[in-house]
């Protein structure tokens, strides 16, 4: 206990200072912009604004990208219940309830319990991933390359099977995305592969470009290429107190969504989505009278939004303590640690202490600011509505342009960029999701450099993964995953979890 007390307090002499506290306002202010808005998203924004990092110390690089991610969780409930828009996928729950109450003149009343349970998620989830952050890092020291690369098999195939979506077309994409991995010269050998006689590819995909290509720009032309509706704007949002009943009613329930949030959040492919689905399923199922949910239910809206918070903080539990990405969120911010020459793992922690406990301590600041702004500035942000798509997205490919020629200082990268933004918008169009192919590009490397040192230290033999302990329990419950989705009951609840909710 005195360990973690010391941590922390380590952490936050770090994260107050004012540079810390100057890029910890910017990223919640952004991240709250960002999921008022609906259609973009955290991911599009962390991947355009990665090129920035380069400019700017570790710390506050990663503090900032932080404030985004769960920013954008308090942000996307704000058009959820506005607009009946969610402007993060993990709010579209938030909406069936949510808006009911803005529609009822409650709106004030919902935005209130929205924010109070994420900021009570947010505190607890920030004291879990310190108290399980140092515990982890030791186990993990203790992984060998056979464990490593059992652990990375196991995170992809968490990613896939705990993800909305088809199956197989995660499948592909993560097995794409391993490919895009091997692109560059072999680390053993020295000799280029799979470069096409491209000397810009001898160093192998820019991680950046790739992620903003299919992420920033195809989303640019997804929303270009879509309608631009009107926004019905609930313009009455009275008062910010919520009753009695609604206050008694919810507290429970932000419990309860804290607890699912937290435990779902580290896993692999669980974050923010599943997490607030499961709430929301959860609430359904304890609500005394049936009729009231989905008519402004206040249990409705306030677990799942606890839920959604909470997780988005405990993911990065696996990120920081093992290395392993969870979600295209977390594999954004190893990328972040890569463009600092930082290895992502269980050495983090020893090697830079500063950066871990401060990114940790920064989190309880980020809330609170969140709080903040979300109430007060709640006229604001519906003025941020109003403004045409048409007017943003000129600035936005302005911004991206830049961000990519600034990498290198070369056109080949621009080149690169457009082609990923065309991939993605097809691969959107055909319904494949790219995250996954993301996490199989960040985790490609590292796989295939911790499967040659395994066979290396084993002589040849390939058996190894199977007869070390660890290793073998880690692909025994990879294979338990897959096995448990192809059952018809477990498929079944799928679709009720991730579709019945979104129709």
């Amino acid at each position: 206990m005195m360990d973690i007390i010391q941590n922390l307090a380590l952490g936050l002499d770090i994260a107050f200072t004012l540079e810390n506290l100057a890029y910890a306002l910017i990223g919640c202010l952004l991240g709250t912009m960002i999921g008022v808005l609906p259609g973009i998203g955290p991911v599009p924004t962390i991947a355009m604004l990665l090129p920035l990092t380069y400019v700017l110390p570790p710390t506050a690089g990663l503090i900032m990208l932080a404030g985004i991610y769960y920013g954008c969780q308090y942000g996307g409930s704000t058009t959820a219940i506005l607009v009946a828009l969610p402007g993060e996928t993990s709010s579209v729950v938030t909406v069936l309830d949510g808006h009911k109450m803005a529609q009822k003149g409650r709106a004030g009343a919902a935005l209130s319990l929205a924010a109070i349970g994420s900021f009570f998620a947010g505190c607890v989830a920030t004291l879990l991933l310190a108290a399980f952050a140092a515990p982890m890092s030791a186990m993990a020291l203790k992984f060998g390359p056979a464990e490593y690369f059992s652990l990375m098999v196991l995170g992809l195939i968490g990613a896939v099977v705990l993800a909305s979506g088809s199956f197989i077309k995660a499948v592909g994409m993560i097995i794409l995305g391993l490919l895009f991995g091997m692109i560059g010269t072999d680390v053993d050998s020295g000799e280029p592969r799979y470069d096409f006689g491209l000397g810009q590819l001898q160093d192998g995909l820019d991680f950046a470009v790739v992620a903003m290509g299919i992420f920033g720009l195809a989303e640019i032309m997804r929303n270009l290429s879509m309608r631009e509706n009107r926004l019905t704007l609930t313009d009455k949002i009275g008062s910010l107190y919520p009753n009695r009943e609604e206050i008694k009613q919810s507290v429970p329930a932000i419990a309860r969504g804290t607890a699912i949030g937290s435990a779902l959040g580290v896993l692999p492919g669980g974050g923010a989505v599943l997490s607030s689905f499961a709430s929301y399923t959860v609430e359904k199922k304890l609500a005394k009278n049936p009729q009231q949910v989905g008519n402004g239910y206040a249990p409705c809206l306030a677990g799942p939004e606890s839920a959604n918070n909470a997780a988005a903080q405990t993911s990065f539990i696996p990120m920081l303590t093992l290395g392993i990405p969870g979600n295209a969120v977390m594999a954004l911010m190893i990328g972040a640690m890569i463009i600092h020459n930082i290895q992502p793992g269980p050495q983090v922690m020893t090697s830079h202490p500063e950066m871990f406990w401060g990114l940790i301590a920064s989190m309880w600041i980020g809330n609170l600011m969140l709080v903040v702004l979300n109430l007060p500035l709640i006229g604001l942000w519906v003025k941020l509505l109003k403004v045409p798509y048409r007017m943003l997205f000129p600035a936005i490919l302005i911004f991206c342009l830049i961000g990519i020629y600034s990498l290198e200082n070369d056109t080949f990268d621009i080149f690169a960029l457009a082609v990923f933004g065309v991939l993605g918008f097809f691969w959107n169009k055909l319904k494949c999701e790219p995250a996954p192919l993301l996490l199989g590009l960040v985790l490609g490397g590292m796989m295939e450099e911790n499967f040659k040192r395994a066979i290396l230290l084993s002589r040849g033999d390939y058996t190894t993964f199977l007869t070390r302990p660890i290793s073998a329990v880690i692909l025994a419950i990879a294979v338990g995953l897959i096995v448990a989705t192809a059952l018809p009951a477990i498929q079944r609840k799928r679709k009720e979890t991730f579709v019945d909710e979104m129709d």
